[in-house]
């Protein structure tokens, strides 16, 4: 996932800054599929192009070190097979585990795009008046007109923001903030 806005110019592209994740989810896998160790994936990633022969991933909680032997498209999921694992018996045991990526191993964006992690724990401060208004903790890709984020207030409020360029002015990685205008009726009702 990714956001069309202002990248910092000094984050060197695809290397965590303090506080971003040290791993990314890619996809998760759910079965074994056919006799020959491979195993269907749900892709998440935008940039499946590089889950190929060779590609190291990582599997599960323990982050588990894979190194691809083969992938092909199957409807809208991967096929997927891991070196070593030749059989179904054996690579069953990635069943419904989540696969990893480097943070630091991730592609450069073009310029002006940032990755949905860095949009995490921005502090959201009003532009009028510099008053901080909560934390980004999530974004919700919708199918309308445009994604919304979902903020958290410093007493556990949360409310949704949408992604518009009328609402959100500027996103400043190395500052940790994101920049708001606020419409009528955004803020939660706080009596």
């Amino acid at each position: 996932m990714t956001h069309n806005q202002v990248q910092h110019p000094d984050r060197k592209p695809g290397s965590p800054n303090d506080g971003e994740p040290e791993f990314l989810v890619v996809g998760k896998l759910r079965r074994p599929h056919g006799l020959g160790g491979e195993m269907i994936m749900s892709v998440w990633t935008d940039f499946p192009n590089r889950l190929t022969p060779g590609a190291r991933l990582y599997v599960g909680d323990d982050h588990e070190l894979v190194e691809v032997r083969s992938s092909r498209w199957h409807d809208q999921d991967l096929l997927i097979g891991f070196e070593g694992y030749q059989d179904r018996d054996h690579v069953g045991v990635f069943r419904n585990q989540s696969v990893y990526v480097r943070a630091e191993e991730i592609p450069a964006l073009a310029e002006g795009e940032i990755y949905l992690h860095q949009l995490l724990g921005l502090r959201v401060i009003r532009d009028e008046d510099n008053s901080a208004l909560g934390t980004v903790i999530n974004l919700i890709e919708t199918s309308g007109a445009n994604d919304v984020f979902v903020v958290r207030t410093e007493d556990g409020v949360e409310w949704l923001l949408p992604d518009i360029e009328t609402v959100i002015l500027d996103i400043n990685i190395a500052r940790g903030e994101m920049r708001v205008h606020l419409l009528p009726g955004l803020l939660p009702d706080r009596r």
